[in-house]
């Protein structure tokens, strides 16, 4: 199923969920024709926003659909329907897996009630990421990377260079630094990274930009498809990446960036480094997120993890960020980390 959502008007109170009889009803508006024989309550994902259901038609095809709650969900799923509708029948043949369409669309009260075409499939918690499952994730990441950039651009969807991943790095630093929260010496660390000239010349590509393990479904260790598209855009390949650190052992992920590698070549070198920055980078946008929102439990949990973070930096402090560097951050902590940023709203 596709991570898709859709724009609740913010009169919707939360709390009223939608039974699944009621958005089997809705369906059928949705989706001229549609017979639907059976349903189910879905699950709605990690902040509850949306009421979903599972659908059978009479020819026992699987269906899809999801009525958001708030407008965070709204947001998303206009967002991924646009980059749904770029990837054309073409793009999605160069793909090694299955890729939602979108079916048809009504409305409750101003709200857009999707419904979409099963993707088959079980998600794997990034604790559970095995070696086998690791590598068909390398392989399906380096197939989104080998998309023609130009569907993106004719879409109207962002296109970055090197230099905008950059400076939005860079920006990121300093709205940190700014907060007098980041410990000197991981400040000094980034920096440093985004002073490394080498680091910053990749080619960009089309990237999906909100990967991470459970949007990868898959069937017997394969990637089978590929949820949530709603940040798709031509930028870093790291971003698509940094994730893949958090998994449980070091050889699971050099499982995966090998098995990446193996099909992008050896173009970009520094990917894995620049990747590594990007996930120390989720904790500053996790303190971030904490001043923004004046959240003193986040700021707290963002300062205790940066503190941590500086403990294990400081045992290889000769080992920074930069070309031909081994990460230095745990991957427990990267885990925990990317499972508490997850939260972010």
């Amino acid at each position: 199923m596709a991570n898709c959502g859709c724009g609740v008007q913010s009169t919707y109170p939360e709390g009223m969920a939608r039974s699944h009889l009621t958005l089997a009803a809705l369906a059928t508006s949705a989706v001229p024709g549609l017979d639907v024989v059976r349903t189910a309550s879905f699950g709605t994902g990690t902040h509850n926003d949306f009421d979903a259901a599972l659908l059978t038609d009479r020819e026992g095809r699987h269906w899809i659909i999801r009525l958001p709650r708030n407008e965070r969900a709204a947001e998303e799923q206009a967002a991924d329907l646009v980059a749904l509708r770029a990837l054309s029948a073409g793009v999605r043949t160069r793909l090694p897996f299955a890729v939602s369409t979108f079916a048809g669309e009504t409305r409750v009260k101003g709200t857009r009630v999707m419904v979409y075409q099963f993707v088959y499939g079980s998600k794997t918690r990034l604790a559970n990421l095995d070696f086998d499952h690791a590598a068909s994730v390398g392989r399906a990441i380096a197939a989104i990377h080998s998309l023609p950039t130009s569907f993106v651009a004719d879409a109207g969807l962002p296109v970055l260079t090197a230099v905008e991943a950059l400076r939005s790095c860079t920006s990121i630093i300093d709205r940190a630094a700014a907060t007098g929260l980041v410990p000197g010496a991981l400040l000094s660390r980034w920096e440093k990274a985004t002073e490394e000239t080498s680091l910053w010349q990749f080619q960009p590509t089309v990237i999906n930009g909100s990967l991470t393990a459970e949007s990868f479904l898959n069937s017997d260790g394969a990637v089978t498809g590929v949820l949530g598209w709603q940040e798709l855009k031509v930028g870093d390949p790291a971003q698509d990446l940094f994730w893949l650190l958090g998994s449980r052992g070091e050889q699971v992920s050099d499982n995966g960036f090998a098995a990446y590698g193996e099909v992008r070549g050896t173009g970009d070198r520094q990917v894995r480094q620049r990747a590594m920055l990007y996930a120390e980078l989720e904790i500053a946008k996790w303190l971030l997120h904490g001043t923004d929102s004046r959240s003193t439990e986040i700021v707290d949990d963002a300062v205790d993890m940066l503190h941590r973070l500086l403990d294990n930096v400081q045992s290889n402090a000769a080992n920074p960020i930069g070309p031909q560097t081994i990460p230095t951050m745990a991957v427990d902590e990267v885990e925990e980390m990317l499972a508490r940023s997850e939260r972010t709203v």
